[in-house]
């Protein structure tokens, strides 16, 4: 028998969600999901529109987006401004785009290093314990 995604209780909705008890009330404390009023003496009750906006939510953190960047999606989804759903999309794949280049710079980094550890056997000191030592912080290695 298939339950009735009109009426679903905090519980269903989290598994036809896909997501945990925990998180919808996570996301409602955000405002990210409204919170249906309790009927006096029962429980409340979710629709598919609810599901819908958490499988939005989760779709647009796997793309890498926040959950204050989601809610300006949100705001957005009536699909009607596609402009500006654009520009959110633009500047996070900047965003993604300027965090990747960082990774390359620190992975060659740690190849240099690693390679370092790789040719200089016969020192007493590890060198890239020493390289890490001499570095401060803010410099690159």
């Amino acid at each position: 028998m298939k339950k009735n995604l009109g009426s679903l209780a905090i519980g269903g909705l989290a598994k036809a969600a896909g997501v945990s008890v925990e998180t919808i009330r996570f996301y409602q404390r955000r405002a990210l999901l409204p919170e249906p009023d309790r009927p006096l003496g029962g429980i409340r009750r979710y629709s598919t529109v609810d599901v819908a906006r958490i499988i939005f939510i989760k779709s647009a953190q796997r793309l890498g987006f926040s959950l204050n960047e989601v809610a300006g999606l949100l705001k957005l989804s009536d699909g009607s401004q596609c402009d500006e759903a654009r520009a959110l999309a633009e500047h996070k794949l900047a965003d993604v785009q300027s965090r990747i280049a960082d990774l390359r710079r620190i992975e060659l980094a740690l190849q240099e290093l690693i390679s370092r550890c790789q040719t200089s056997r016969s020192e007493v000191r590890c060198p890239l314990i020493s390289a890490l030592q001499e570095k401060t912080a803010d410099e690159d290695i």
